[in-house]
C-alpha cells in the first residue's frame, strides 16, 4: 500500500470456495491485498472445509460462509437460475442493517448483485470478468471463433433473459477488469451496451508457496511422488478442460520410442461428486486408459466418494496416477519435484490459465494449447526467452512437442527453467496482482458516493428480467 493509500475495507464476493483456477485467484488476490494493509473479507454461498484451499479454513482468511436456502440445481436442471438466487440471498446478507459496511466490493463470475449493492449499499463496485457467462452456456471457441452451440428453440428462450441480465448488471460495475487480453477481447465483442474496457489484471500467485520446503516423509506426499521420470496436468475433472489430450499425448509419447517407458503421467485436480460433469470426466478418462491399455490408479489425500469404487483399480507403479484433490503440500511437491519434465496444460481458449504460471514459477516447461490465455503467459520462441510451448490441441502434434520437451538437455532445462521462473516473478507474481486490484479499488473509492437514482432504472430492469426467467424456467429446458 503506497503511502497516500489508506487501508480498505473489501468484501469479496465468490460463488463457490472450491478448489479450481477462479478460487485460486480470489484466494490470492485476497492475501494480496491483505499484505498491502487492506481488511478483506470473504462472502460465499458455498464452502466446504475438506474440499477447498487451505487458506480459507485455517484463519489466514475471513471467510463468511452464508449457508443459501436454494440448491445448486433441482433434478439437475435450473443451475444458472439457483446460481442466480443464491447469490441474491448472499447480496441480501450483506446489505442487511446490522452487517458489516465496506468502502468498495469486489464481485467475480456472477453480476447479479452488483446493482443492488451500488443502490442500496451505497458502495462502489469492483467486478472481475473470467469470461462471459453466455458465451461459457451458448457456445465454444473452435480456433478462435465462437461456435454457437446446437440447442433447442426452449433452452435459447431460457438462456435469453439470463443471458440480457447478466450485460445489464455487468454494466452496472464502476471499473470492469478482465483476467487477459483474450478475455477483454470477447467480453468487448460480445457486450456491446457496455461502453467500458476492461482494465487488464493478470492473476497472480504466491511464489514464496512454492519455494516452501516438502515434507518428504509426509505419507502424502510420499504416495503421489516418484523417482519416475513424470509428466504432469492440473485440472480440475470437467469436460472442457479436455483432459483425454494429455492422455492420449502420453500414450503415442510411449508408444513411439522404446527409451519413454519409464515415464509417468500425473493427472491432478480438483473432483466434486455433487457436479455430474466431474463424474464423466472421471469415468472418461479411466474407459480411455483402458483402452489405450494403459495402467492407472486413483487416490485421493481424503476418502474416495463412494461413487467412483467402481473405477479403482489397484497399482504399485502405474503409468497413470489420477489424483483427486490434492492438498497445497501434494501440488508444491509435484511442481518442485525434480522428476518432474513438464507440465500439460489441456484446455483450449482458456480465458487465462493459473496452473501455467504456477509451474513457470517453479522453472517447469509448459506444454498448452496455442490459443486463450497461454499466449500471453508461456514464451514460445526459440530465439526468445523460451518458457515453454504452444501447440494445436492434437494428440500426435503434442507427442511430436513432448518428444522436444523430455529429450531437452540439463543445459537447455536449466535455461528455460531461469526464463520461467524470471517471467513468472515479473509479471504473475501475487505483488503485481494486488497492485493492480488496489488501483483499481482505490479508483473506484474515489469516483465518491454512488448516484442512487441513476441506478434505480438499471435495478428495476434488472429484477423485471429476472423475474421473467423465474417464472418461464420451470416450463422451459434449463441451460
Amino acid at each position: 500500500m503506497s503511502k497516500s493509500t489508506r487501508p480498505l475495507r473489501v468484501a469479496f464476493l465468490h460463488p463457490d470456495l472450491g478448489i479450481g483456477g477462479a478460487e485460486r485467484l480470489v484466494v490470492d488476490a485476497a492475501l494480496g491485498l491483505q499484505e498491502l494493509g487492506h481488511s478483506v473479507d470473504l462472502y460465499t454461498s458455498y464452502h466446504d472445509p475438506s474440499h477447498c484451499f487451505e487458506e480459507t479454513r485455517d484463519g489466514t482468511l475471513n471467510v463468511h460462509y452464508v449457508v443459501p436456502p436454494f440448491p445448486r440445481s433441482l433434478g439437475g436442471k435450473f443451475h444458472i437460475l439457483f446460481a442466480h438466487l443464491r447469490q441474491l440471498h448472499l447480496t441480501f446478507h450483506l446489505l442487511f442493517w446490522v452487517a458489516p459496511k465496506y468502502d468498495v466490493y469486489f464481485v467475480d463470475q456472477l453480476s447479479t448483485c452488483i446493482p443492488f449493492l451500488r443502490m442500496f449499499g451505497n458502495t462502489r463496485v469492483v467486478f472481475y470478468c473470467h469470461f462471459p457467462d453466455k458465451l461459457l452456456a451458448n457456445g465454444a471457441f473452435v480456433e478462435g471463433n465462437l461456435v454457437k452451440k446446437d440447442v433447442s428453440f426452449l433452452k435459447w428462450l431460457y438462456r435469453l433473459p439470463m443471458d440480457w441480465l447478466e450485460e445489464v448488471t455487468t454494466r452496472q460495475a464502476d471499473i470492469i477488469l478482465a483476467n487477459s487480453h483474450f478475455t477483454a477481447r470477447i467480453f468487448k465483442s460480445y457486450f456491446p451496451s457496455i461502453s467500458q474496457t476492461p482494465h487488464i489484471v493478470y492473476p497472480g500467485i504466491n511464489i514464496s508457496a512454492y519455494e516452501a520446503g516438502v515434507d518428504h516423509s509426509d505419507p502424502d506426499i510420499i504416495a503421489v511422488t516418484s523417482s519416475r521420470p513424470t509428466l504432469l496436468s492440473l485440472n480440475r475433472f470437467e469436460g472442457k478442460k479436455n483432459i483425454p489430450l494429455a492422455l492420449q499425448s502420453f500414450a503415442f509419447l510411449k508408444n513411439r520410442l522404446a527409451e519413454f517407458d519409464n515415464l509417468r503421467l500425473v493427472l491432478a485436480g480438483g473432483y466434486d461428486p455433487r457436479l455430474e460433469d466431474n463424474v464423466n470426466t472421471l469415468e472418461a478418462l479411466v474407459a480411455s486408459a483402458k483402452s489405450l491399455s494403459l495402467t492407472y490408479t486413483i487416490l485421493s489425500p481424503k476418502p474416495l466418494p463412494p461413487t467412483i469404487t467402481s473405477l479403482l483399480s489397484p497399482q504399485t507403479d502405474p503409468q497413470v496416477l489420477i489424483l483427486l484433490n490434492f492438498t497445497t503440500a501434494q501440488r508444491t511437491a509435484l511442481l518442485t519435484s525434480p522428476s518432474t519434465l513438464a507440465l500439460l496444460y489441456t484446455p483450449a481458449n482458456e480465458h487465462f490459465g493459473i496452473v501455467p504460471v504456477e509451474a513457470m514459477a517453479c522453472g517447469i516447461p509448459v506444454l498448452a494449447c496455442d490459443s486463450g490465455g497461454p499466449t500471453e503467459s508461456i514464451v514460445d520462441h526459440p530465439q526468445a526467452e523460451r518458457t515453454g510451448w504452444l501447440a494445436r490441441p492434437d494428440p500426435e502434434v503434442w507427442a511430436e512437442r513432448l518428444v522436444e520437451i523430455v529429450g531437452l538437455t540439463e543445459g537447455e532445462r536449466g535455461m528455460i527453467r531461469r526464463n520461467a521462473k524470471g517471467r513468472a516473478r515479473a509479471l504473475f507474481g501475487m505483488e503485481a496482482m494486488a497492485g493492480g486490484l488496489e488501483d483499481a479499488l482505490v479508483q473506484a473509492v474515489k469516483m465518491g458516493p454512488v448516484d442512487v437514482f441513476g441506478s434505480a432504472g438499471a435495478v428495476m430492469m434488472m429484477l423485471v428480467g429476472f423475474l421473467i426467467a423465474y417464472f418461464l424456467g420451470p416450463f422451459i429446458l434449463p441451460a
